[in-house]
This record gives C-alpha cells, structure tokens and sequence, in this order.
C-alpha cells in the first residue's frame, strides 16, 4: 500500500517562498505520475503541476507558471513543490498525488492516490 505524506506548508507574507515535500512509502511500481492539487475554501480542487516518473515531462498550471517548480529525488522517494512570488490567491490545502497515465495529467480523476494535505496561507 503506497502512502503519501506532506510537509512544508504553512504562514508567509505575499511574494515570500515555500518548499513542500511528498514523501511515499510503500511500492511505488503502480504509478508513473506524480501532482499537485490545491483546493481553497470553498473552490474545487485544481491542478497545480505534475512530473512524470522520468521527470522528463512536466506540466504546470496558467496561475503558477515562472512561480512555481515541480521536481523529483527519485533515491528519496520525494517530489517537491518549490513556490516562489507567493501570493494571497494561492492559499490553499496543497495535497500530492499518484497516478498511472500517459494523458490527462491535470486531471484529478486520473490520480489514485492522495496525501493528506498541507495547508499553505499566504498573507497580503
């Protein structure tokens, strides 16, 4: 059974920076795509950025594009999500992701494993 964890959210000022971490355990064989979803009050959840097993492919959302950096430390078994120029709209619950797809990868509905979730809140 795979598990992912997060760590890294938290409190900062508009145009401040944050790191999150995903961490897995577990085999991870079953999965060739790692994301990141958000999901703000009251929202439905978005996409934010995947990377593919080889890390090779890489995809970011609009909002977050030239911000934001998705990567991988595959002997860790961690993907990060490293966020620059934050800004107020980006507070959310980030939550990483698994999945097996060759297509799709901003859709939700093809991720089969979720984290818990972290909380990111970015203060004007």
């Amino acid at each position: 059974q795979v598990q992912l964890v997060e760590s890294g959210g938290g409190l900062v000022q508009a145009g401040g920076s944050l790191k999150l971490s995903c961490a897995t355990s577990g085999r991870t064989f079953s999965f060739n795509t790692r994301g990141w979803f958000r999901q703000a009050p009251g929202q439905e959840r978005e996409f934010v950025a995947a990377i593919s097993y080889s890390g090779r492919t890489i995809y970011y959302a609009d909002s977050v594009k030239g911000r934001f950096t998705i990567s991988r430390d595959s002997a860790k078994r961690t993907v990060y999500l490293e966020m620059n120029g934050l800004k107020p709209d980006d507070t959310a619950v980030y939550s990483c992701a698994a999945g097996w797809m060759n297509t799709g990868y901003t859709d939700s509905h093809k991720y089969n494993t979720w984290g818990q979730g972290t909380q990111v809140t970015v203060s004007s």
